[in-house]
């Protein structure tokens, strides 16, 4: 299991959800954090609440619609002169729920994709080649289960993008201290899940962190993260390496 103390991690969408679950999952095991919001103000409290654990914690912030912006962030990342040892796309953007789903508009698409495809690869095509020259990293790219619902349309495109770009890449990667891997955090009560979802946010922990601590040399698989919960985070490496070993 990968020891992530002393480690840096860069979380996108930390400032609340899945993703600030994820930021003080890692914490509280040593890990330092970069965490990403749309704007720097919306991590204020979060960034007191992790230096409060004892690690250090840079925030930077990006409208991820505006892939200008994503630039920006990422050359902000790179001028803290860290090594990115663990990344999770955790970010994303259900747009619309189209009851009238033959009138679906492209924006639907086209935003859809920036956020949960586009940005989410950039980030990872910036930071492999760094990992693959220092000989380790971990990348989680967080997906979704839903399927065969017409009214969700450019989300469900869109990660299904995210899904086969990733699957792509792991084959690259396999076998390797490099790992590239996706999480499906089933359908939580977030804001991006809505207050009728049946599980609550916590029961994604340790699931949609999994891929940041498994040591067993495998990309492009989807870790579900539902199949973990109550688990420690020892109880779901074990498992998830007997799973897919």
């Amino acid at each position: 299991m990968v020891d992530v103390r002393g480690r840096w991690a860069f979380i996108t969408g930390a400032s609340r959800g899945l993703g600030k679950l994820s930021a003080r999952f890692l914490a509280e095991r040593g890990c330092n954090l970069i965490v990403h919001g749309r704007r720097l103000s919306h991590l204020e409290p979060l960034v007191l609440e992790l230096k409060s654990l004892g690690v250090e914690v840079l925030p930077v912030e990006a409208e991820f619609t505006d892939l200008d912006q994503v630039e920006k962030m990422l050359r902000t990342i790179d001028s803290l002169l860290v090594n990115v040892d663990i990344v999770l796309n955790n970010a994303g953007f259900q747009i619309a729920y189209r009851e009238d789903y033959y009138k679906t508009p492209a924006d639907d698409f086209t935003v859809s994709f920036l956020v949960n495809t586009t940005a989410p690869m950039m980030i990872c095509y910036h930071f492999l080649p760094l990992m693959e020259k220092r000989g380790f990293g971990r990348i989680v790219n967080t997906t979704s289960g839903i399927d065969k619902e017409p009214e969700q349309a450019g989300y469900s495109a869109a990660k299904a993008a995210l899904d086969k770009v990733t699957r792509d890449l792991g084959s690259k990667l396999e076998g390797s201290d490099v790992m590239i891997n996706l999480t499906d955090p089933g359908w939580c009560r977030t804001d991006l899940g809505g207050p009728n979802a049946p599980n609550s946010p916590e029961s994604a922990i340790p699931g949609v962190v999994l891929g940041a601590f498994l040591d067993d040399k495998h990309s492009g698989r989807i870790i579900r993260a539902q199949e973990y919960k109550g688990m420690t985070i020892e109880e779901a490496v074990k498992a998830a390496e007997e799973k897919y070993g």
